[in-house]
C-alpha cells in the first residue's frame, strides 16, 4: 500500500512528458470553468419552487398551505416562492443554507415526514428550527422584499404601525417574532409562553 501511494505521488509530481505547461494550464482553466458553471447551474436549479415541491412531503403539506396566503396570491401580483423565504440571496449565505438543507435529504430518504401524520408530529420542531434561523439573521429573507425604510405606517393598522415604528426600529424584535404562521399553518403552540 505504501509503495502504491509513493508511486502515485511520483507520477503526479513529475513534469508532463507529452503536454506543455501552457496546455495543462489552459486545460485546467477550462475544466474549472465547466465545473463552476455546472455547480452554479445545479445550485440555481435547486433554488426554484419546482425543485422545492418536487417531493410530495413539501407539495402536499406546506405548499398547499402557502397557496391560501397573501404571499401566494395578492392584489399586486407579487408572489413569494419557497427560496424567497427559505434561502438567503447572498451567495455565501446561500451555500451555508444549502449545506444545512442537505439534512432534509436524509429526511426524504428515511421517510421521517413522508405522511401527513408524521409531518404534523414534527411540524413544531421544523418550525422552531426555521424561526430560530430567521431570528438569528434578523429576518433577512423577509427584509429582501419588505424594506423597513419604505413602509408607509399611515397605511397600516394602528397596532401594526406602533409595533413597526417602535419594536422593529429599536432593534428589539425582528419580523419573525410577530409574523409566525404568515405563510404556513402554525404548529400546536400549547405550552409556549405568549400564545
Amino acid at each position: 500500500m505504501k509503495n502504491l501511494i509513493i508511486n502515485a505521488w511520483k507520477t503526479i509530481a513529475k513534469p508532463s512528458v507529452h503536454y506543455s505547461l501552457g496546455f495543462l494550464t489552459l486545460g485546467g482553466f477550462i475544466a474549472g470553468v465547466i465545473f463552476w458553471g455546472g455547480f452554479n447551474t445545479a445550485l440555481e436549479v435547486s433554488n426554484t419552487e419546482e425543485f422545492c415541491i418536487s417531493c410530495h412531503e413539501m407539495e402536499n403539506n406546506v405548499y398547499e398551505e402557502l397557496k391560501t396566503t397573501i404571499h401566494f396570491s395578492n392584489r399586486s401580483g407579487v408572489r413569494a416562492t419557497c427560496p424567497d423565504c427559505h434561502v438567503p440571496h447572498k451567495w455565501t449565505d446561500k451555500i451555508a443554507r444549502k449545506m444545512q438543507a442537505s439534512k432534509e435529504v436524509w429526511g426524504k430518504i428515511f421517510g421521517t415526514i413522508n405522511t401527513r401524520e408524521k409531518f404534523e408530529s414534527k411540524r413544531r420542531e421544523l418550525a422552531e428550527h426555521e424561526w430560530a434561523r430567521l431570528k438569528a439573521n434578523n429576518s433577512l429573507e423577509c427584509r429582501n422584499c419588505h424594506d423597513f425604510d419604505y413602509m408607509d405606517f399611515t397605511a397600516q393598522s394602528g397596532r401594526a404601525s406602533k409595533q413597526h415604528s417602535t419594536s422593529l426600529a429599536s432593534g428589539e424584535k425582528t419580523c419573525i417574532d410577530c409574523h409566525k404562521g404568515i405563510a404556513h399553518e402554525l404548529p400546536d403552540m400549547s405550552g409556549v409562553e405568549g400564545w
